[in-house]
């Protein structure tokens, strides 16, 4: 097993099977991690286990075309950078895959190295975002996982309350408030009370 790592996902969604094949051959050649879909709709049937990579899809192809499968990934809110590949004079289908978020496109037959170089520009500039979003997303996990009085007692933290004070609103002893943020902290996995509140303002968590 090689210990080199990938430079990436590319996920390669083309009704054709030569073309698939052939593109699986380039891409791995240059250590993209490859994986290959017949359809749009094989691929949107995936699309909510795969990690983050990059999709390169034909525009023409049977039931769910290129526009379609962009619709769709917008309306499911992914952040996976997407490369339409079109025919020649399929400009006016090129302008409105990249008006519905498409990262580049391409005319065929083209350019080997000019893809590569899409395909590394196009995962730069999502990656960052995918993963600020995946791990806000975590952080309101935690949030979630939190108790009704855990969660009472988070707020009344962040808003600046002292323990004594947070006991008094819900009439509990200090000493179970105590318990209440020690647990708080642990499931938050935050180090300290400012921790505390930056993690409940990037979850959306703190109270007007």
């Amino acid at each position: 097993m090689s210990l080199i790592p990938k430079k990436g996902t590319v996920y390669v969604v083309d009704d054709d099977e030569a073309v698939r094949d052939s593109l699986q051959f380039l891409l791995s050649s240059v250590d993209f991690e490859v994986a290959l879909f017949e359809s749009a709709q094989a691929f949107l049937d995936a699309v909510a286990t795969l990690p983050f990579g990059c999709v390169v899809s034909d525009v023409r192809m049977p039931e769910i075309d290129g526009i379609e499968l962009l619709r769709r990934l917008k309306s499911l809110g992914s952040r996976f950078p997407v490369i339409i590949m079109t025919g020649h004079g399929d400009v006016p289908l090129a302008v409105e895959a990249m008006k519905l978020g498409a990262v580049d496109f391409l005319e065929k037959p083209f350019d080997d190295d000019l893809l590569i170089t899409m395909i590394h520009s196009g995962l730069k500039r999502a990656e960052p975002e995918a993963r600020n979003e995946a791990a806000t997303r975590e952080i309101a996990e935690r949030v979630a996982s939190l108790s009704p009085r855990e969660r009472q007692v988070m707020d009344g933290l962040v808003a600046g309350l002292s323990n004594k004070a947070i006991a008094r609103e819900y009439d509990i002893s200090p000493r179970t408030i105590e318990v209440y943020r020690a647990n708080v902290m642990t499931k938050m996995q935050a180090g300290s009370l400012s921790e505390l509140v930056r993690l409940a303002m990037r979850a959306g968590a703190l109270k007007d």
